[in-house]
């Protein structure tokens, strides 16, 4: 579990693929500081389980289906990640409750400066639409963000210096694409919805059978 409060800029120092997988690994000196074998580390929103590491950097196996559904798809040597340790139980929830299972994956369509902000737009599908609400929470390359604003098919959030000094959004250009994690309260919402839509729709089946065999 994380909060998406960036620690640290990683770099990527290299990237293995296999034919169902890949190997990165990461340079990452604070993130890798006090890990351990299996600990957790979340790389631009994807969360990666530690399998090797040294002084400054550590290894993670990647699934295809992270590499299918992600942004990490073949990273180049030398780009950099966001870095975020696991957050420790008791410790203050800066941003909001990031698993780091992304849903997806945005591009950049737009980028409009303030004086003191900066301003990105992105793709937003149809699959997830329903998830992003203006004002709600947002992981975005593992960036806890509050959605600024949202249409049919975008969102947009508003990004301060800090945030584009201690995350890899500040480089992002138009056409880039980005990690997308959605509310985790949202999506219980929406499967629960779900599920009752289906419920109800099988007991008015169910009722509408008893009352024709009760009048046959």
């Amino acid at each position: 579990m994380f909060t998406g409060i960036i620690e640290e800029l990683g770099e990527v120092l290299a990237w293995d693929r296999t034919a169902d997988a890949a190997r990165i690994t990461v340079r990452g000196p604070l993130a890798v500081g006090d890990a351990k074998h299996g600990d957790s580390i979340s790389v631009s929103g994807v969360c990666l389980t530690v399998v090797e590491q040294g002084p400054d950097w550590f290894t993670a196996d990647v699934m295809a289906q992270t590499i299918a559904v992600s942004a990490l798809r073949d990273p180049a040597p030398g780009s950099r990640v966001n870095l975020e340790r696991a957050a420790r139980v008791g410790d203050r929830l800066g941003g909001h409750i990031v698993q780091g299972h992304v849903d997806g994956t945005a591009e950049l369509l737009r980028v409009t400066e303030g004086e003191a902000w900066r301003v990105l737009r992105f793709s937003l599908v149809p699959g997830i639409a329903a998830l992003v609400v203006d004002k709600g929470s947002i992981a975005v390359d593992g960036v806890s963000l509050t959605v600024s604003a949202v249409g049919d098919d975008w969102f947009e959030v508003s990004l301060i210096p800090e945030t584009l000094a201690a995350t890899t959004l500040g480089e992002r250009v138009v056409g880039d694409l980005v990690n997308v994690e959605t509310d985790i309260l949202a999506r219980h919402v929406q499967r629960m919805l779900r599920l009752g839509a289906h419920e109800t729709a099988a007991d008015q089946t169910q009722t509408a059978t008893t009352t024709v065999g009760s009048h046959s």
